[in-house]
């Protein structure tokens, strides 16, 4: 049977757009360990990849590889989808319960209320738009890692802003050309994908060591003309896949899960 083979690629997005290397900043786990997985929780990563064969020895199904992106300082996935988008409403609502209270006090400085008010209310950041030229502005507000709006005027600090989660765009390298894998984008209702993901099916009949690259985008924060931007930064890394001939084993024993059964003519 085809065996899901699942890579966490962990990335701290603030270290690797300040260092503009993805090196030293990315962290890769699989659900291999037991199966021979090498340097689990580092940039070098090289995921076990056992073949699954018939009795005579040739090869009875690919394996399938699924990467998985995170980014290391943000707001966690696992949040309520519609988390931002409430955290934006709330402060929005904050603002109209202070200005209400401002016209209900005789005597206030309106001045010095209203510039606290918009402090608190944060700011939108833009991304670049595929439809248009230029920049739109999203429905939510920039927030940090406590899940607070960042006040307006926060250009300073970048390193306290809830990263975007990075963006695997594209697997090539040796194991593509070679074609050991095969990979694909696919769509999925999985929500903490956003909906994308990449997967490769893996040709187990060649066994060897080989490197693949990702090519990921990181978003940066950056200010400009007032506001937020979220610019693309294109970055890639590489890792590799162990490709062996043994057997896939049983995670609670060590030993070998057994043949693939065969069917005789003749029998049920």
């Amino acid at each position: 049977m085809t065996q899901q083979l699942a890579i966490i690629v962990l990335i701290d997005v603030a270290a690797a757009l300040k260092a503009r290397t993805l090196k030293d900043n990315t962290y890769l786990f699989d659900n291999m360990k037991l199966q021979g997985s090498e340097n689990e929780g580092t940039g070098d990563l090289v995921t076990a990849i056992n073949g699954s064969y018939w009795f005579d020895g040739s090869q009875a199904e690919e394996q399938v590889m699924n990467w998985l992106p995170y980014a290391l300082g943000a707001i966690p996935p696992t949040v309520p989808r519609s988390f931002y988008s409430d955290r934006t409403r709330d402060s929005d609502q904050e603002a109209l319960a202070a200005l209400t209270k401002i016209a209900a006090t005789p005597g206030t400085n309106i001045v010095a209320e209203l510039d606290r008010i918009k402090q608190r209310l944060g700011t939108r950041a833009s991304v670049k738009s595929v439809h248009r030229a230029g920049h739109v502005r999203p429905g939510h507000k920039i927030l940090d890692l406590r899940g607070e709006i960042v006040p307006s005027d926060s250009r300073d600090d970048i390193p306290e802003l809830s990263n975007a989660a990075p963006v695997i765009t594209g697997i090539t390298g040796e194991a593509v050309d070679k074609q050991i894998i095969y990979p694909a984008q696919y769509g999925s209702p999985d929500l903490v994908t956003d909906g994308w993901y990449w997967s490769a099916s893996v040709d187990t009949s060649r066994p060897g060591i080989y490197v693949y690259t990702m090519e990921i985008h990181l978003r940066e924060p950056v200010w400009k003309h007032g506001g937020w931007l979220w610019e693309p930064v294109r970055m890639t890394f590489t890792s590799k896949i162990k490709v062996t001939s043994l057997p896939k084993r049983n995670g609670f024993t060590q030993a070998d899960v057994g043949l693939l059964p065969l069917s005789c003519p003749g029998t049920p």
